[in-house]
């Protein structure tokens, strides 16, 4: 399977983002699993979940500091790339 996201490293922190459906991050347990099955791809990483809403606009699932430190970066700085789970 392959996923869209980044390794992102700011302030001494690195960590990765996954970009997965909407319904996925509304529901808390399906995003726990999904965080987990992404630990696979990153590991030793904290990892945040990305999707967008009806408008476009990113909302971001995990670790609080680093979902506030998002939402103020623009997508187009983020370096996306294509990342395979197995």
């Amino acid at each position: 399977m392959r996923v869209q996201g980044a390794v992102v490293r700011e302030q001494g922190v690195t960590f990765a983002i996954a970009i997965v459906k909407k319904h996925v991050i509304d529901n808390q347990a399906e995003a726990r699993r999904a965080i987990n099955a992404f630990t696979q791809v990153f590991p030793g990483m904290p990892v945040v979940l990305m999707a967008q809403d009806h408008r476009g606009c990113p909302i971001y699932y995990g670790r609080q500091d680093i979902s506030r430190f998002l939402a103020n970066v623009p997508m187009h700085a983020i370096p996306w790339r294509e990342y395979t789970l197995n």
